[in-house]
Formats: C-alpha cells, sequence, structure tokens
C-alpha cells in the first residue's frame, strides 16, 4: 500500500516522455535500489556524511514537517564495479531518527534497504522524479561527486557539444548511454553534470524518512547495456 505524496516545486509525479525507455525504468523502479543495482554488478556503498541540521523548505515539505525543524541527514555514494552510480540522501526529523528510524544511525555501510524492506508496517509514498538543480538540498553533494566522477572523462567530452540538448534546470536528456554526461564550454570550462533524481517517503507509525536517489552520469551506460541485453531491439 502507497501513500499519498505531495510534490515539492519541481518534482514531477509521472515520467518525463523525452526520457529513455532505461531511464524511465530506473526513476521508476520499485523495491530496493540496491538489489537492482547488484544486478548489474558488484555494489560498493560508502557514506558521505551524516549529521543534523533545519530542514529546507523543499524537504520540509515532503517529510510535513516546519521548515527549519530539526532532522537528521545521511548521504552515501553507491558504486557498482567501481564506477560511481547513485549518491542518495536520507532524511528524517531529529526524534525520529533517535526512535522510530532509530536504525538509520546504526547502518554504518549497509544500505537502507536492510531497514525498510523486512518491515510490514513500512509504507512507501508514490515516487517522483526531476533533474537536480540549486536550490534543491541534495544538488550540492550530487553534483559535487559528478564532478569528481567526470574529471577523468573530461577529455573524452571535450570539443563536444551538448548532444543531450540539456540546457535548463527542469530539461532532461533523452540520448542513451550519454544521459548527463558533461560538456565543455568554449571558454573550457567543465559544465555541471546533469543528474537525475527520484524520491518517496517511507512512513512508519506516522514518521517519515524522506529517501532521495541522484543517478551519476557514470550510471546509465552499464544501465543501457543491461537493459539492451534483456530487451534486444528486434530487427527485420
Amino acid at each position: 500500500m502507497k501513500t499519498p505524496h505531495l510534490p515539492a516545486g519541481g518534482w514531477l509525479p509521472a515520467v518525463p516522455p523525452r526520457l529513455t525507455a532505461v531511464q524511465k525504468y530506473w526513476l521508476f523502479r520499485p523495491g530496493a535500489l540496491t538489489a537492482g543495482l547488484r544486478q548489474l554488478g558488484e555494489m560498493r556503498l560508502r557514506v558521505l556524511a551524516e549529521y543534523a541540521e533545519g530542514a529546507r523548505p523543499d524537504e520540509a515539505l515532503a517529510l510535513r514537517v516546519a521548515p527549519g525543524a530539526a532532522v537528521w541527514v545521511r548521504e552515501v555514494l553507491m558504486s557498482v564495479d567501481g564506477i560511481d552510480s547513485v549518491v542518495a540522501r536520507s532524511i528524517t526529523p531529529l526524534a525520529a531518527s533517535r526512535a522510530m528510524w532509530q536504525g538509520m544511525r546504526r547502518l554504518r555501510t549497509r544500505p537502507l534497504a536492510d531497514m525498510l524492506y523486512h518491515d510490514s508496517s513500512v509504507r512507501r509514498s508514490p515516487f517522483v522524479c526531476r533533474r537536480l538543480a540549486s536550490p534543491v538540498p541534495f544538488h550540492r553533494t550530487a553534483s559535487g561527486v559528478a564532478h569528481a566522477s567526470g574529471e577523468a572523462g573530461t577529455s573524452r567530452v571535450a570539443g563536444v557539444s551538448n548532444a543531450s540538448g540539456v540546457s535548463s534546470a527542469s530539461d532532461v536528456s533523452d540520448t542513451p548511454g550519454v544521459a548527463g554526461a558533461a560538456s565543455v564550454s568554449a571558454s573550457g570550462q567543465l559544465s555541471a553534470p546533469v543528474v537525475l533524481a527520484r524520491r518517496s517517503v517511507f512512513w512508519r507509525m506516522g514518521q517519515p524518512l524522506l529517501v532521495a536517489e541522484g543517478f551519476l552520469p557514470g550510471f546509465w551506460e552499464r544501465a543501457r547495456i543491461l537493459h539492451d541485453s534483456r530487451y534486444p531491439v528486434r530487427r527485420n
């Protein structure tokens, strides 16, 4: 059973038509994301940060708390076969992180799925998705990781136009294999990588846990290869 979810500004409750079949699948794939990542290769999780802060307006709306209310934040990076693939941000009211959702403080390098999918009392809202952009709280973390992951590949995109056609914060890429790839401007500056993200809210005994997951540029090629192997194009 799913619970209603009020999307904040910029988050879309339906799949944008410009997206590829691969992007649509992963942005709205049900179940544990880590289980899906393990189908692509060896999945590893690294904790980037855990801290308390005041709820940002965008996230407060989804959590149904007042802006500025104390929340606990956990940010992690998941890689597949050494390729940085997904950055995730989980947030719950600070009081809930010591009570109903206290397990998230003890996960260390284990995924959230270990505490979410073995409890029949947990309910999940429908997904919403968007391209991450400022001032979405998750944007700075995801962009920083994406830039770090893409620096080694800068030479591969130097001098190449933005084939995906992504130019604004609300647009999404529709080009398989290069979705989210950074490009180099005429001045030689590396542009911001495109990070497509989804989020939903888990509810347990009336307490929310907001989970946002951003798919990094390096993820899409591996996901496309798996998709193509399962759904080969028929040729006449």
